[in-house]
């Protein structure tokens, strides 16, 4: 029997009593690219964190295959905001890559040759093998976050959640991480993305969500990121420009 990647029912999380998300629920097809795009405070990272058992949930399930994260870590990789990490502990690229093997590891077992193997491998993937002995401190924001993604590699999950992965990166580090994701897809993988350009959200993502709090819309991107559910989640002001034959959004937000 089928079972989907994530299925999310009920969802709600609040910061100090104000509510952040209510009432969400959806199912997550397989081998799929999706953004998850809205307004900020919206609750796009708290979705993301809360499915992951990072903060606490007031309601609500969150299946990953069927059964409770903490039962499926090893099919879910995960690469946070890069504000939220510290870049400033002391090890190397490589090392951090190859945190993404402890799971597969176990507690007990030490990485050896086949892990740094694996490792290098997935910094190749991502530019960034002649790095591997460098300290992350010393790393560009953009090398820093294609690091993390390396990491993410390694997992060889089947299900990844990436927090705005394409913030204070160059131009370069945008088109290989959206490269990745796509041979990912490729692979049959499921990605869901948080992300803030709006004018980038058809070219990239197979399905959009749009979160304000509550869940406004969730679907292929050619059917829901329409005019009409963008100004449900976002308010405000639209223009919808015509480039070519692609529509690209600018919101003031609210």
């Amino acid at each position: 029997m089928r079972t989907d990647p994530l299925t999310i029912e009920n969802l709600s999380v609040a910061y100090q009593k104000k509510p952040v998300l209510r009432g969400v629920s959806f199912t997550v097809p397989e081998g799929k690219l999706i953004g998850i795009v809205g307004p900020n405070g919206a609750g796009k990272s708290t979705l993301i964190k809360a499915a992951l058992g990072l903060l606490p949930r007031l309601s609500g399930d969150v299946a990953i295959y069927g059964k409770a994260y903490k039962e499926q870590r090893k099919l879910v990789g995960y690469v946070p905001q890069r504000e939220s990490v510290d870049w400033d502990f002391p090890t190397n690229a490589l090392d951090v890559v190859m945190m993404g093997r402890y799971g597969h590891l176990g507690w007990f077992r030490r990485p050896g040759s086949a892990e740094r193997a694996i490792a290098m491998e997935c910094l190749a993937k991502v530019g960034m093998a002649d790095f591997a002995d460098r300290q992350i401190s010393q790393l560009s924001g953009g090398q820093q976050q294609r690091i993390f993604l390396a990491r993410a590699l390694a997992q060889d999950a089947k299900l990844y959640f990436m927090d705005e992965p394409f913030v204070g990166v160059d131009a370069a580090t945008e088109k290989a991480i959206i490269t990745l994701l796509n041979e990912l897809k490729m692979q049959g993988k499921t990605v869901l993305v948080v992300h803030h350009d709006l004018a980038t959200v058809e070219e990239y993502f197979d399905w959009v969500m749009l979160l304000n709090v509550e869940l406004i819309a969730f679907g292929p991107t050619e059917q829901t990121f329409t005019a009409d559910n963008l100004q449900q989640t976002y308010g405000g002001r639209l223009a919808l420009l015509n480039r070519d034959t692609t529509t690209s959004v600018i919101t003031s937000g609210r």
